[in-house]
């Protein structure tokens, strides 16, 4: 609820400063032209991997990876690894930290292993992992436009091309990061237990077949939003037939689209009254090693200072080029680790651990990113520079 209010003032308060003129009518239509595909595809992804826990798909996929481990804790976490990553790169970072966090912990606990590594595998991948394709964050939508803007080819393939180095490296050196810290706990012995059955295999073997079908789809170059809506209309109609009570206005993330439209006038606005040449003397323009390090710096602390999306909207104009924008999204996405408020998915995230009675708190999780973001930052960078 607090993002909704959040969302809600930063609507007025738009709305205000285009009835005064300070955004004028046609910058903000040219936003909104801009923003509505990607906030559809928000709405789709949200409503088709809500339905596909509904339908106890991630359940039975961390019970088979389990089962897959052997009994080694360090083959299941790899195993976690792959599902964090792969479930991040296509279904966004919101799945990864709100959808898989609690199979993730109630798994370990299964299994008689400590759930915080698992835990934060998931918040920490969820953001480092999702620099590789376009829907894998809301940030990199928006620098999908942009590259088109650029000249660049946006295509998710084009995309994934640019973004390939600073992905694995944001992947692994996290992951390096946790097999050091939690080496004890990760090299630990276990039993698995045979893996349950759904409640109801229809719903289960429709949404495994949705998704299947979906994560090529959202590589195939079409508006992501179409394929996306197409299957989140398809999952509707199973639960609608086979468990109607789950269909609830509930599934539709609102709050985030409230917030994120805010976030689109406000900063908008910003740079209609002369922000971007403030940014611009502290982000820099050059796309030599130091120059990209220096604006990927600036949003990483804009992102663990505000929030990784108004960041990238504020310093998105003083990128320019594709390898900036690159350096610009590495800032972004991989370095929101410090503050809760960096992400949307982090905060989201610690309220399932607090559900679930896992205790972190934000001062360890705090000296804990501030450890691993300049490790993942820095090399990430440096691959886009050489």
């Amino acid at each position: 609820m607090r993002t909704a209010i959040i969302g809600l003032v930063l609507l007025v308060i738009g709305a205000l400063l285009v009835a005064t003129g300070v955004l004028p009518v046609a910058e903000a239509i040219a936003v909104g032209e801009r923003v509505w595909p990607i906030l559809l595809f928000v709405v789709a992804i949200t409503i088709v991997t809500e339905l596909a826990a509904e339908a106890e798909l991630f359940r039975i996929i961390a019970e088979f990876t389990a089962r897959w481990g052997r009994g080694r804790a360090i083959a299941l976490w790899l195993l976690v690894v792959l599902l964090a990553v792969v479930s991040t790169i296509f279904l966004s970072l919101d799945t990864t930290a709100v959808l898989l966090t609690p199979v993730v912990v109630l798994l370990a606990r299964h299994v008689g292993l400590p759930p915080l590594p698992f835990a934060l595998t998931t918040v920490w991948l969820a953001n480092t992992a999702s620099l590789l394709l376009p829907v894998s964050n809301l940030t990199n939508l928006l620098a999908e436009h942009e590259l088109d803007a650029l000249g660049f080819t946006g295509s998710p393939l084009g995309f994934a091309a640019l973004m390939l180095g600073p992905a694995i490296v944001a992947i692994v050196v996290p992951c390096l990061v946790l097999l050091v810290i939690y080496r004890k706990a990760l090299f630990a012995r276990y039993e698995a237990d045979v893996p349950t059955r759904a409640s109801d295999r229809v719903l289960l073997v429709a949404s495994a077949v949705v998704l299947a079908l979906l994560l090529p789809a959202l590589v195939s170059g079409i508006e992501v939003w179409i394929p996306a809506s197409v299957a989140a209309i398809v999952l509707l109609g199973f639960f609608v037939v086979r468990r109607r009570t789950v269909v609830r206005f509930g599934l539709v993330p609102w709050q985030v689209v409230l917030l994120a439209s805010g976030l689109f006038l406000v900063v908008e606005a910003g740079h209609a009254v002369g922000m971007t040449a403030l940014l611009a003397s502290v982000a820099g323009d050059g796309t030599d090693a130091g120059s990209l390090l220096q604006l990927s710096a600036v949003g990483a602390v804009g992102a663990n200072v505000a929030n990784n999306l108004p960041a990238y909207l504020a310093l998105e104009p003083v990128a320019g080029s594709p390898e900036r924008l690159a350096a610009l999204l590495v800032g972004v996405n991989a370095g929101p680790l410090i503050t809760p408020w960096a992400s949307l998915a982090t905060l989201l995230w610690h309220e399932r651990l607090t559900g679930l009675g896992v205790e972190l708190s934000w001062r360890r999780y705090a000296l804990l990113g501030l450890l691993v973001v300049p490790l993942t930052i820095v090399p990430a960078v440096m691959v886009l520079a050489f």
